[in-house]
């Protein structure tokens, strides 16, 4: 029988890392939430005027150019992140040799230590520039019709913003998958064999089911990644031509450190945390998991 004390032990140690996120996660919100209520620039005096940065934004010209950008965009990512990485896990896990797959483990985990700002630059000058890899091939093929601004094109500008990361195969989401693959027990694989089950219809029918839970995962930080995400379209396009590219992320940082104006940005912020939270409860409750399966099987 545990002691009084043993058993509070555990809570008072934990207190040290509750106070830190408290301190740097938590107030910062609340500092936020509250800031949204007035108006608010930075070196001026606040002004409580209650919740018009709220009215203000949802009359924002910006507000559906941005969301159907920031949809398009997680859309985009939702469908890369559940495939290309599964099936290029898929395929280093049907490798035989044990070497090989840590290899192409290795392999595929090696562009990660490249910083995500660093990326970046590469696709707007060395890939999608005037002078780069894209322009350069088809003026190297004749195609020199065909050469233009990838990033300064209004039809355009925001499809090569979404293939920042071809071919999609990063090398955390392929350790991730991975990890399901490998989680998953051989008599599972040799009786759906009896079955007669084999190549794509296997992989389909066996192992996509069981590795929902790591796509339930990735479908999570991906969501939230796209709402929160800013600096690589601050990089890429700044929002432009025009607010083609633009995403409330951005817009909200401008607001705050371009335009001064805190409160109002504060006000996009709690907008996008509710939507993420919204998002988040959703997929938490409507998007079964392996281990869902595995109840319902039983």
């Amino acid at each position: 029988m545990r002691t009084g004390k043993a058993s509070v032990a555990p809570y008072a140690m934990l207190l040290p890392t509750f106070g830190l996120l408290a301190v740097f996660s938590l107030v910062p919100f609340l500092w936020a939430f509250s800031t949204s209520f007035y108006d608010y620039e930075v070196g001026g005096e606040a002004k409580f005027i209650g919740i018009a940065n709220y009215i203000e934004y949802l009359h924002d010209p910006t507000l559906w150019q941005s969301f159907a950008n920031l949809l398009f965009l997680m859309l985009f990512g939702l469908v890369t992140v559940s495939t290309a990485p599964l099936i290029v896990a898929k395929l280093i896990f049907s490798l035989r040799s044990e070497r090989a797959r840590h290899l192409y483990r290795v392999l595929f985990l090696l562009p990660v230590v490249v910083p995500g700002v660093a990326g970046i630059m590469i696709w707007k000058d060395m890939i999608y520039g005037d002078t780069g890899l894209i322009n350069e091939f088809l003026r190297l093929f004749g195609a020199e019709s065909l050469t233009r601004g990838w990033l300064s094109e209004p039809n355009i500008a925001l499809w090569a913003a979404a293939f920042i990361g071809f071919p999609f195969a990063g090398g955390i989401n392929i350790l991730i998958y991975y990890a399901g693959l490998a989680g998953i027990p051989d008599s599972v694989h040799e009786a759906a064999e009896l079955d007669g089950a084999k190549g794509i219809g296997k992989f389909l029918r066996i192992d996509v089911p069981l590795v929902l839970s790591q796509i339930k995962l990735l479908t999570i930080l991906t969501v939230i990644g796209a709402v929160q995400g800013f600096e690589g379209m601050f990089i890429l396009t700044k929002g432009g031509p025009g607010f083609k590219t633009m995403v409330p992320g951005l817009w909200m940082y401008m607001n705050a450190f371009s335009f001064q104006r805190m409160g109002y940005a504060c006000a996009i912020g709690v907008f996008l945390f509710l939507l993420i939270l919204g998002l988040t409860v959703v997929n938490l409750r409507y998007f079964r998991s392996s281990e869902d399966l595995r109840r319902e099987a039983r």
